[in-house]
């Protein structure tokens, strides 16, 4: 627990990173287009008013990227705290309180689009770093904060992807990214928080119906192409892949409900999944889609013109699989979706991508686990995978750097931070700011040792 004189200290940062907070807030980053240059210098002004060195990296000059370092004294680990400046786009019409307000209300929730994902969790990280400066902390490897562009659409390479080609000078033994650390109590007695270790891969398919092409004044009953394509989106939307364990997963499955033989037979594990989703109603989204491929449709494609009835019509799905899946893999699970009675074509529009994982086993969980076991007692650590994409993928495949996503809650409820990010009245209690200062500056402080 903290000390009395911790506690005023924790405090203070906690203010500091609620002011930054809000200005970070009401910078609009949506991406698109991004222009998260704007958003970078609100940072450098901060992290120069208190002593951190930093620079603007930018492939693009409106979309800067943010790399600020606290130099080691030649030693090992090093540490990245990563985090990325843009956020999903908000419709306004929908929020309570402006999404670019940064709005603080009587009940201490500090309201707008990126209070959630992730400019909270890049406040706090800057926070830490000025507080680490401010006591005169040398860690034995580099300190690093890197505030990246491009994350929530990640085509345009101008973030972490071109930084880690650019910058080898970014290459450290550990992250400290986004993603998990829920903390759920769960229907048996547990209470368990959750680290991601690594992420589903993403790729994207296009399937094209395949149809007679005619004037709509005469259609054909049945061959049209979008009729057709109708006729497969409803597949897709009814196809469930089977349940694939890999290592983590099946890691997850058995913190939670006991050990597993190696080869479960289907009905078997599924009776287990059961058990799992009774556990707490999250469980629907945050474990059970991780097991399995996902063949979502999102773009539609038809005709030009209003009355052609056209040749093909298409839709694009965006996938996401289990790590180790392949191109292969993803083609086979599709066609299974579809069947072979109704004429298309299939594309695949982006490779699989990702599914990179690091060790659920490693000094950075050891570290993360006795500080959880500290600050709140009887909590689980429970290693876990994403269901999206994030940065971290970048550092673990060009530097070979362990990732983790991890930032701790304990005042905002569940179901406000999972309906706000990338929803609408996405907002953050400012009391977990100061839990999550709190917890990484013991972080670094561990970790990464030092001298004052």
């Amino acid at each position: 627990m903290l000390r009395a004189e911790e506690g005023v200290a924790v405090s203070g940062l906690q203010d500091e990173a609620t002011a930054l907070l809000q200005r970070l807030v009401r910078v609009d980053t949506s991406n698109p287009p991004g222009r998260e240059t704007a958003a970078a210098l609100v940072l450098r002004d901060y992290l120069q008013a208190h002593g951190v060195d930093s620079e603007l990296v930018a492939r693009d000059p409106e979309r800067a990227n943010l790399v600020a370092r606290l130099p080691g004294a030649g030693g090992t680990p090093s540490l990245a705290l990563l985090g990325h400046l843009d956020v999903v786009p908000a419709d306004a019409t929908g929020w309570t309180r402006p999404p670019f307000s940064g709005d603080l209300d009587s009940d201490g929730f500090l309201w707008g689009r990126g209070a959630a994902d992730m400019k909270n969790e890049l406040a706090t990280r800057a926070v830490v770093m000025a507080a680490l400066a401010r006591e005169g902390f040398r860690p034995r490897g580099d300190l690093l904060l890197v505030a990246a562009a491009d994350e929530e659409d990640g085509t345009n390479d101008v973030g972490t992807s071109w930084l880690v080609r650019e910058r080898p000078d970014l290459r450290v033994d550990y992250v400290l990214n986004e993603g998990a650390a829920e903390r759920l109590d769960l229907a048996d007695g547990q209470r368990f928080v959750t680290i991601a270790v690594g992420e589903k891969a993403a790729a994207a398919v296009r399937v094209t119906a395949l149809g007679t092409p005619a004037a709509s004044t005469l259609p054909i009953a049945g061959e049209g192409a979008v009729v057709r394509l109708a006729r497969l989106v409803e597949r897709l939307d009814d196809f469930r892949a089977p349940a694939t364990l890999v290592p983590q997963t099946r890691r997850l499955i058995e913190l939670l409900a006991g050990p597993l033989p190696d080869q479960p037979e289907p009905d078997q594990l599924g009776a287990v999944l059961a058990d799992v989703a009774a556990l707490h109603p999250a469980m629907a989204d945050l474990v059970l889609p991780l097991l399995v491929t996902t063949i979502v449709p999102t773009r539609l494609h038809g005709s030009e013109a209003l009355n052609v009835i056209p040749a093909r019509a298409s839709v694009d799905c965006d996938c996401r699989l289990p790590p180790g899946a392949t191109n292969a893999d993803l083609m086979a699970a599709v066609a299974d979706a579809l069947g072979d009675d109704i004429p298309h074509e299939l594309q695949l529009l982006d490779d699989v991508t990702g599914g990179t994982a690091s060790p659920a086993d490693s000094p950075f969980v050891d570290v993360v686990a006795e500080i959880l076991a500290d600050v709140d007692p009887g909590a689980v650590l429970v290693p876990t995978l994403l269901n999206g994409f994030t940065d971290s993928h970048y550092f673990r495949s060009a530097f070979g750097s362990q990732a983790y996503g991890f930032w701790p809650i304990r005042h905002t409820p569940y179901d406000v931070v999972a309906n706000g990010m990338h929803g609408n009245d996405e907002r953050i209690h400012v009391d977990d700011l100061g839990y999550a200062i709190d917890f990484q500056l013991r972080l670094c402080r561990d970790l990464l040792g030092g001298r004052r």
